[in-house]
């Protein structure tokens, strides 16, 4: 949505701007949580199954009782007439419509072939950062038990990874926020970098409202957001910067909060370390420096310190936080510990009332990449590499440390090496759409088409499903019993709340029933989620992530538990660090960086910077929303956001099809032009498919640590192109490759 259209007050959507109260009479139904983002926020499914379901909100601490577009479509979903009820084998170049047994019969032959021709690694596993708790855990599981592979990884790689190692660094511990979501709401001062929660997650706003109304909220972007529109409606602060100069930002902003007299110098000295090698990188971002590299205008800075540590002072709340913007880089590791360096040297961590987090994009991307999806993990946010907890982990799942794979390829090495020279020749998928969602999504495509066999897991024909040999027809999200962790650590329950149709099966089953094929014992690979659940307390217990004290009973009696919950006593802990780092000192460390820039400059044939993000009603790859017809509406055909100035100087018209094109690809959009944007920038939403996916542009480069693609800077070119706009239901409809044949 371009910033001229979108309101600046709470976008719930409709009828989301009503309160949970509103509904009291009609509120019955079974209580779970919203199936999109990290918010998780609470609702009542009621209805005798998914053709009458009805979504109402439930007064819950991060939504208090509103939820966004999507949350109140999301029955729709249950009832999407394309949904997937058989298993689809590829025969004769056509996906056809077979049964359990047959489709699980070619996936485990296929599986024990390649592992017996090329070994344990040639089949690899991509999970998803939306998966229960269980399916993730019984994922990483079933990879290096009953594969033995170590080619695991997951979506988050490309959500959460930087902010990830990045606190670990800094904190020895890893929870997007290290305190409750309902914290931000007292607090005067909320900088935000890189994040338009306004339309990502749009219950959040409300927790802004008391540092919006105090001038306080601060935010970071090269657009001109709903978000920043909240902040500047109030006398807050945008700072428009370049899309990937964040980490001379931050410097620039700890040299402020150095020379001008703001840093808590006693607290960098009581509970820090590394403080002098990371002045010795920030004392060369003066103001001056900062404004010329980042665009953002020393005035500006100056107010985002004096406002921080204003609010820190008085006791009345000071936040920074950072989201996929910063985040999705190639520094983007980088990035995070700068932004970490400020709030440490303005002595927000660790406090009650003040602080860094992360804010959480995908509904288990706290969970999803603490139990052994991630290619160097094991449950409980165990290191595999750990001796230790090699040992305990083998002796949860009964076998020798011995057999378990070491660390495995970073989610786009993975796909990098598929049907390559030494990489996986099989590939299977739980809750990716891989063909949309992956950097340079075009060879992304290829290397998935180079595979012997590709299996899908799905509920939807997704694009990604659309190349699949095997398509697994799976549960959807009110459909299953499991956990989802919120962004704030809190463990919640998903309860099932319609019944399961005809022909769908949980994957918890699937992954059994395959386990089996391959050799392993029935009892190995439990099929109730409870269970499962009780499984991974085992596996969690002395880890990081330790779930130990979490049960069903205690979730289902509405506990607020927060991991480290140790014991079944436990009251969980919504506020880490607030007597010590999880470091060996229990100080936090200062990581000292430099800023080496994006790693594609933009030059004469490609003078543009491209960046990415979400809108309000869509949710990731689109796989989902693009066929709520609401949604699918609300926001319309795919665009290009760009300045009206550089749109004129290119001969470009408002509402006129343009071709992008970047080193490694090109993409078709609707011109939409505004006067907010920075006149060297575009901005894609990542949601559309087809010759509109904006990953077909974006650019691989890893971050050394982290492995997380540079999503958010990549240099392009904008052509006009005159072809016939395509319609929203051509535009939901298309996708990486046509299928083969009608499949029902």
């Amino acid at each position: 949505m371009t910033a001229e259209a979108v309101s600046i007050d709470l976008p719930l959507g409709e009828p989301g701007n009503r309160s949970a109260g509103e509904f009291a009479a009609g509120s019955v139904g079974t209580a779970t949580h919203c199936p999109y983002c990290g918010l998780q926020c609470a609702m009542n499914i009621s209805g005798n199954g998914a053709a009458d379901a009805v979504v109402t909100p439930r007064q819950f601490p991060t939504n208090r009782g509103g939820l966004c577009q999507k949350g109140w479509t999301a029955a729709d979903v249950l009832r999407n007439p394309n949904r997937l009820t058989a298993p689809l084998v590829r025969r004769n170049g056509v996906l056809t419509p077979t049964t359990w047994e047959d489709a699980l019969d070619v996936v485990a032959s296929g599986f024990a072939r390649a592992r017996s021709e090329y070994g344990a690694d040639a089949v690899g596993i991509f999970g998803g950062g939306g998966l229960t708790n269980e399916k993730a855990y019984q994922l990483g599981k079933f990879a290096r038990v009953a594969l033995g592979t170590s080619n695991i990884d997951y979506n988050g790689r490309f959500c959460m990874s930087s902010a990830a190692a990045a606190g670990i660094k800094s904190f020895g511990l890893d929870r997007g926020l290290p305190f409750p979501l309902a914290d931000l709401g007292s607090a005067e001062c909320i900088v935000i970098l890189g994040g338009n929660v306004a339309e990502t997650m749009p219950p959040m706003v409300g927790h802004l409202m008391t540092a919006a109304r105090a001038g306080g909220l601060v935010v970071a972007d090269p657009r001109r957001t709903a978000t920043v529109e909240r902040a500047v409606a109030d006398g807050g602060v945008h700072l428009q910067l370049s899309p990937g100069t964040d980490l001379p930002l931050a410097l620039g902003l700890a040299h402020i909060a150095v020379t001008e007299g703001y840093a808590d110098l006693d607290y960098v000295a009581d509970r820090t370390n590394g403080f002098d090698d990371f002045w010795r990188a920030a004392a060369q971002w003066w103001p001056e420096r900062t404004e010329r590299v980042t665009g953002v205008p020393v005035s500006a800075l100056r107010r985002t310190v004096a406002m921080l540590a204003g609010a820190r002072a008085t006791g009345k709340g000071a936040y920074v936080l950072t989201a996929r913007g910063a985040e999705q880089h190639s520094s983007g590791t980088d990035t995070v510990s700068a932004v970490i360096g400020l709030s440490l040297a303005l002595g927000l961590c660790g406090r009650e009332g003040s602080g860094y987090g992360c804010i959480t994009g995908q509904g288990n991307g706290q969970g999803g990449r603490e139990h052994g999806q991630k290619a160097d993990q094991l449950p409980g946010y165990r290191k595999i590499t750990d001796p230790a907890a090699r040992a305990h982990v083998a002796e949860v799942w009964g076998i020798d440390p011995n057999d378990l794979p070491g660390p495995g390829k970073s989610a786009y090495e993975l796909l990098e090496s598929l049907g390559q020279p030494g990489g996986p020749k099989m590939l299977m998928v739980h809750g990716a759409n891989l063909a949309v969602s992956a950097p340079r999504a075009g060879h992304v495509v290829e290397r998935l088409e180079s595979l012997e066999m590709l299996v899908v897991n799905d509920f939807l024909l997704s694009e990604t499903a659309q190349l699949a040999d095997v398509v697994l027809p799976v549960l959807q999200w009110a459909e299953e019993e499991g956990t989802m962790t919120s962004l704030e650590g809190r463990v919640l329950r998903r309860r099932q709340a319609v019944p399961v149709p005809d022909g769908p099966r949980s994957e918890l089953e699937v992954l059994s029933e395959l386990a089996v094929r391959l050799g392993q014992p029935a009892h190995r690979f439990k099929t109730d989620p409870r269970e499962v659940f009780d499984e991974l307390r085992a596996a969690s217990a002395g880890g990081a992530a330790d779930y130990t004290g979490i049960t069903y009973e205690r979730l289902d009696d509405d506990e607020a538990l927060h991991w480290p919950c140790p014991t079944i006593g436990h009251p969980g802990t919504p506020r880490i660090f607030l007597d010590r780092f999880a470091t060996d000192d229990g100080r936090a460390k200062f990581v000292a960086v430099d800023y080496r820039g994006p790693t594609e400059p933009v030059n004469a044939h490609y003078p543009l910077v491209c960046t990415t993000g979400r809108v309000l009603t869509h949710y990731q790859s689109g796989a989902q929303t693009r066929y709520v017809k609401d949604l699918a509406d609300a926001a319309g055909p795919m665009f290009v956001e760009v300045n009206t100035d550089t749109a004129e100087r290119l001969g470009v018209a408002d509402g006129q099809q343009v071709r992008v094109t970047s080193r490694r690809g090109t993409m078709t959009a609707a011109a939409r032009c505004v006067e907010s944007l920075r006149p060297d920038t575009v901005f894609l939403p990542f949601h559309y498919a087809g010759d509109q996916r904006a990953n077909l542009l974006t650019n691989p480069e890893l971050d050394p640590t982290s492995r997380m693609p540079e999503f958010k800077a990549c240099a392009v070119r904008l052509e006009p192109l005159e072809l016939p706009a395509r319609s929203v239901v051509e535009t939901q409809r298309s996708g990486a490759r046509p299928i083969v044949g009608e499949v029902s």
